[in-house]
């Protein structure tokens, strides 16, 4: 038996700040990676014990904390909660996005095939182990991941290649690993900006960022017993 069912990821320092603030009077451990804490989560009229844990920004971290939770606690699914930034014209702001491919684009390969190294990073989820209908809406899509936020001249060429509406940091590594070790991934990215051919709109505007950040993980911190009822294991 797992030690843990459940182990929540929470990648970037603003969506742990957040995550925090809904749980104030949780007990704080510490981590090679960051804080983490264990909760009792009502769900369907029972409590289900679950590990929130700080996992740290970009797919360094992001990797490396995914296999020490996964080594350390033996969960059964790893759930990712955190933000991305949208394209514009595909997905408003504010949407919800249920990843089902996680592509890694930032991989120049001059001495091989990029488009093999890239296919070997990538990662389709199955999610068959969840049942519907879904707590909240949310749509069914691929995203990318890089150690670095979108470049507005590179959208064009995210969405042909890739079919990606969104993109953000983490994502690609967490589903990478958790794929390896033959853990369910549950990942779930709430869109608080988007990003144009031309700019991004928070760019240069973290406060934008962080405020709907904030409530974006809220959001998602409140949903998070309606996944956790509708798991098969």
């Amino acid at each position: 038996m797992p030690d843990f069912r459940i182990v929540i990821l929470i990648s970037a320092d603003v969506e742990w700040q957040a995550v925090s603030k809904c749980f104030a009077d949780a007990k704080r451990e510490v981590s090679p990676f960051g804080e983490w804490f264990s909760v009792e989560l009502p769900v369907g009229g029972q409590t289900e014990r679950v590990i929130f844990f700080h996992g740290g920004w970009g797919k360094i971290a992001a990797a490396a904390s995914t296999q020490y939770v996964i080594d350390r606690w033996r969960p059964e699914v790893v759930i990712n909660l955190g933000t991305c930034g949208g394209f514009a014209g595909e997905v408003e702001a504010g949407a919800i996005l249920l990843v089902e491919r996680t592509v890694v684009y930032d991989i120049i390969d001059q001495m091989g095939d990029p488009a093999e190294a890239i296919a070997f990073y990538a990662s389709d989820l199955d999610l068959s182990w969840l049942r519907e209908p879904f707590p909240m809406p949310v749509r069914r899509v691929p995203i990318v991941s890089a150690d670095r936020d979108l470049i507005a001249a590179e959208i064009p060429r995210l969405k042909a290649e890739y079919g990606a509406i969104a993109g953000d940091w983490e994502s690609g590594a967490i589903a990478f690993v958790a794929k390896r070790n033959g853990v369910h991934c549950l990942i779930l990215r709430g869109v608080t900006d988007l990003v144009s051919e031309q700019s991004g709109e928070a760019y240069g505007n973290f406060g934008l960022f962080a405020e709907r950040a904030e409530a974006m993980m809220r959001r998602l911190v409140e949903g998070l017993a309606g996944w956790v009822k509708r798991a098969q294991f």
